[in-house]
């Protein structure tokens, strides 16, 4: 089965949240940021693939527009979560630009669907 870009890339972003998820509870000991964080960015990839199998265009559409969403409040997370120095500069660096990535990518379907009819 060959998979598309969106749906490696916010798999392979699923698994580095996970990691993340887990050092923050590990070192930090935070756990209700840190829970958020791991909901938001899993949940990116699971509405990537409930899209792909989605029913109609506009279902696809839909579970694409909630990916969307999922990746935005995953920035969000990720940035604050940053300025409270619960993880890293270097470290949100890297997810931040992932997660944009992710953004991007979705933002780039979501405009071609809408060019090609919803």
């Amino acid at each position: 089965m060959k998979t598309s870009i969106i749906q490696e890339k916010s798999y392979l972003f699923s698994l580095r949240i996970i990691n993340a998820y887990r050092q923050i509870i590990e070192r930090q000991k935070e756990y209700t940021l840190s829970r958020q964080l791991l909901k938001s960015g899993t949940s990116i990839g699971a509405n990537v693939e409930e899209a792909l199998g989605g029913q109609s265009r506009k279902d696809f559409f839909m579970k694409l527009t909630i990916a969307y969403k999922e990746a935005r409040e995953t920035s969000y997370w990720l940035r604050l979560m940053r300025d409270t120095k619960f993880i890293s500069d270097e470290a949100s660096s890297s997810l931040l630009s992932d997660c944009e990535e992710l953004i991007r990518i979705i933002t780039a379907i979501q405009k071609t669907i809408r060019k090609t009819g919803n």
